[in-house]
C-alpha cells in the first residue's frame, strides 16, 4: 500500500484508503505501540470523511482493547496537547494536513507526543497490517470516552502572551483546523483578531490550506493591504492547524526562517541560554540572532519527527524549520502556529516599530531558494559525487544530504538534498552577497544537472 509515508499515513479516500484500511492501521498501531488496556487520544480534522474514518479507528483500537479518548474536532497542536496533558499512552490525529479535499490520512504518536515515523514504527505498521485479513476476532473491549481539551488548550497557549500594548491581527483559517485554534484568543483582549473563511468546510472552497503556497496567501494579503494601519501581521493556518505563514503590516511576506528568529528571540527573553534549532536550510541570520538574543543556535535536518528527536536531546525551547512548522517544549515538543503567533505579537508590541522593520535587518543575505531539480541520474550518485568534489575545499557534513559551508572563508553555504519520493534533487545556498549567492548557485546546479 502507498499510503505508508515517511512522515504519516496518507492516501485518496475511496481510492487508496477507506474505513476497512483504517480498522486494520488502528488495530496494528496498537499492537506496535503496545497501548493494549491503555488510553489513546484519536481526534480528527474537518474533513467530509474524517468521521467515518474516526469511527473505524476507534473501533479498530477497541477491539485490541484500547480505550479511546474522543477529543472531536481538534488542530493538530490541540491533539498533541491532549496526549500529553491527560497522560495518554498514544494519540491518533485523523488528517490529511494541507492536502486538497479528497485526501486523508493519520498522524500518529506514541505517548508525550513523540511521533512515530517511517523510520520509528510506520514501517512496522505496515507491515502488521499486511499480514491482516480484516476479520480478526478482538483481542479485548476497549472503551470510548468523550473528552473535551479545547478551555484547557487555550489557557495553556494564552499563557505564551506577554503583551505590552494590544495588538490586532488578521487571521486566515482557511475553513480548516485553525478555526479550532481560536481558543487560544478568547478570553483576553490584548491581542484581537479579524478572520477569514471561519467557517469548517472540508471542501476548502476558498483556497487550498497551504501557507507554502504563495497563492494561499493571497486573500490575507489583500484583506491587509486594503485596511492599511489595522493589523499588527496576519496569519494564514494549514489545513491541520500545525504549520502557518506569516504576512507583515503591509502584506508582504515574511519568510518563514526570519519568523524562527524572532519567535526565539521572544522566547530567549525569559529562557537565556537555551538552545533553539533552525532548520539547516534557513538564513545565516536564524542562528545570528539566536546566538545574539543570548540563546545556544542548534542546527536541524528537516523532519518533524528528526526536529523533535534533536530537541528533545539537547532540552531546546523551540525549533523552527522553512516549511512552517514551529515547534514549542511547552507543547510537549510539538508545533503551535498559535504559540508562534503570541511569539511574534510579543515582539510587536514591545517595539515601535512595525513588522516590517524589525524584520529589515533579517534581509541581510541572499538567499537562492529551494530549487528542484528532477533527475535521471540517481539523487544518490550526485551527493556522493558533490560530497568527494568539496572535501577538502570546504567544511563538508550530512546532517541530511550534503552540506558545504564556506561561510567563513568565502562567504556561502549549500545544502543539496533528495526528496524521499520522487528523483528530484534540491538545492539550497545563500552567499554574503547577490553575486556570491549566484555564483555558487550557477556552480552547483551545473554539477548537479551535468
Amino acid at each position: 500500500m502507498g499510503i505508508f509515508k515517511a512522515y504519516d499515513i496518507r492516501g485518496v479516500y475511496g481510492k487508496e484508503l477507506a474505513e476497512a484500511d483504517f480498522y486494520k492501521i488502528a488495530r496494528a498501531y496498537a499492537r506496535f505501540a503496545g497501548v493494549k488496556g491503555g488510553k489513546v487520544v484519536v481526534a480528527r480534522d474537518c474533513r467530509k470523511s474524517s468521521d467515518s474514518l474516526f469511527k473505524a479507528f476507534a473501533k479498530g483500537l477497541v477491539d485490541e482493547g484500547v480505550n479511546v479518548l474522543d477529543v472531536g474536532l481538534a488542530s493538530t497542536p490541540m491533539s498533541y496537547f491532549a496526549n500529553g496533558s491527560l497522560k495518554a499512552d498514544g494519540s491518533v490525529m485523523i488528517t490529511a494536513s494541507h492536502n486538497t479535499k479528497e485526501w486523508n490520512g493519520c498522524k500518529l504518536c506514541k505517548a508525550n507526543a513523540v511521533p512515530i515515523s517511517g523510520a520509528t514504527g510506520i514501517k512496522d505498521i505496515e507491515k502488521i497490517v499486511a499480514g491482516m485479513t480484516g476479520d480478526e476476532p478482538p483481542a479485548g473491549a476497549g472503551t470510548v470516552t468523550r473528552v473535551d481539551v479545547s478551555k484547557e488548550y487555550g489557557e495553556h497557549v494564552r499563557a505564551f502572551a506577554h503583551l505590552a500594548r494590544p495588538v490586532h491581527v488578521a487571521m486566515d483559517f482557511g475553513n480548516g483546523m485553525g478555526i479550532a485554534e481560536s481558543v487560544a484568543f478568547e478570553g483576553q483582549d490584548m491581542l484581537t483578531h479579524d478572520d477569514l473563511f471561519g467557517t469548517y468546510d472540508g471542501d476548502f472552497p476558498n483556497h487550498e490550506a497551504n501557507p507554502l503556497e504563495r497563492e494561499t496567501l493571497a486573500d490575507l494579503q489583500k484583506l491587509i493591504k486594503d485596511n492599511p494601519g489595522k493589523y499588527a501581521f496576519g496569519v494564514a493556518y494549514d489545513g491541520d492547524a500545525d504549520r502557518a505563514g506569516f504576512v507583515d503590516e503591509k502584506g508582504e511576506i515574511i519568510p518563514m526562517d526570519f519568523i524562527t528568529a524572532l519567535v526565539s528571540q521572544d522566547l530567549l527573553k525569559s529562557n537565556p541560554g537555551a538552545a533553539c534549532f533552525y532548520d539547516l536550510r534557513s538564513t545565516k541570520m536564524a542562528e545570528e540572532t539566536i546566538r545574539a538574543a543570548g540563546g545556544r543556535p542548534m542546527m536541524s535536518r528537516v523532519g518533524h519527527s528528526f526536529i523533535k528527536e534533536q530537541m528533545r536531546q539537547n532540552d531546546a525551547i523551540f525549533a523552527g524549520e522553512l516549511s512552517g512548522h514551529y515547534y514549542f517544549k511547552a507543547n510537549y515538543t510539538a508545533e503551535s502556529s498559535s504559540m508562534a503567533t503570541y511569539a511574534l505579537a510579543n515582539i510587536v508590541s514591545a517595539s515601535a516599530k512595525p513588522l516590517s522593520e524589525l524584520i529589515a535587518p533579517l534581509r541581510k543575505y541572499s538567499q537562492s531558494g529551494e530549487i528542484n531539480t528532477r533527475t535521471t541520474t540517481p539523487p544518490a550518485e550526485i551527493l556522493a559525487k558533490i560530497k568527494a568534489d568539496w572535501t577538502g575545499k570546504a567544511k563538508v557534513f550530512e546532517l541530511d544530504g550534503v552540506s558545504v559551508d564556506a561561510w567563513e572563508t568565502e562567504g556561502w553555504w549549500a545544502n543539496v538534498r533528495m526528496s524521499n519520493t520522487e528523483p528530484l534533487v534540491r538545492l539550497n545556498l545563500e552567499g554574503r552577497t547577490k553575486a556570491i549567492m549566484e555564483a555558487k548557485r550557477d556552480e552547483f546546479l551545473a554539477e548537479i544537472r551535468a
